[in-house]
């Protein structure tokens, strides 16, 4: 047991004489390791640190598109409402809210069976087959054809026969207008001795009772000769373009 203790006390005595030469020494064999594994864990942190900013540049990249696309429909939402409202003070510039009663419609596109158009109303908001469709300049359209309980189909006043009764105030002429298919029309029974010109503008006449009075419908692009006698023929170009549709009024109370 004294050697016991005498080894102990001895070994004590030698770490305190050498700790410094012993801590020294292991400084020295593991300082290497220790820059080895330093830079290992500065590599792993800095990996790490990066996937979390970019998981966290992700969400935020995520959040902007929501925003972006939040702040185009909110765009579009205005550009339709001042639209809207730009054909109402057009329609309310030549008084059609005096003279008619009005159901704003929007353009919906072309139907693929001919000259039909689709406008966004139908039973719901009362429409009905039969009403006169204008455009807020006060020009002519077509009927509705077809009603549907949310959207209509319109008949454009260009599709093949259908005819109408028309009027050149400036010539003090009444004739007969029938469409030809693909937006195209002609006017029918122009007495030949009537003067007529490339430009004049046609309008609906109260005759036969399909149109209101007075809605322009186009002007005359072409004169010529007829098949039958007596009478002269001419072509029209309507006043609507179908690049430029978008808001219709359905005439209610004619």
């Amino acid at each position: 047991m004294i050697l016991y203790f005498f080894i102990l006390g001895l070994i004590f005595i030698i770490s305190l004489e050498f700790k410094d030469r012993i801590k020294n020494s292991a400084y020295f064999l593991f300082s290497p390791l220790q820059k080895f594994f330093s830079k290992i864990y500065q590599k792993i942190s800095f990996f790490v640190e990066t996937i979390y900013e970019i998981k966290t540049l992700k969400r935020e990249n995520e959040q902007l598109k929501k925003e972006v696309q939040k702040l185009i429909v909110e765009k579009e939402n205005l550009k339709a409402i001042e639209r809207e409202n730009h054909a109402l003070r057009k329609a309310l510039e030549i008084g059609l809210d005096k003279e008619f009663k009005l159901k704003m419609t929007k353009f919906l596109g072309k139907d693929v069976s001919g000259d039909i158009f689709l406008i966004d109303k139908g039973k719901e908001d009362g429409l009905e087959e039969g009403q006169v469709v204008i455009l807020p300049e006060k020009i002519l359209v077509g009927k509705i054809e077809k009603v549907y309980q949310n959207f209509s189909k319109v008949k454009v006043f260009t599709f093949k026969n259908f005819s109408f009764d028309i009027k050149i105030p400036e010539r003090e002429i009444t004739a007969l207008l029938k469409g030809e298919g693909n937006f195209g029309a002609k006017i029918e029974f122009i007495p030949k001795e009537k003067e007529i010109s490339i430009g004049d503008k046609v309008f609906t006449s109260p005759l036969g009772r399909n149109f209101p009075e007075g809605i322009l419908v186009g002007e005359i692009k072409e004169i010529k000769n007829s098949d039958i006698v007596g009478f002269k023929e001419a072509r029209i170009k309507p006043y609507f373009e179908l690049s430029k549709l978008d808001y219709f009024f359905v005439i209610l109370n004619f």
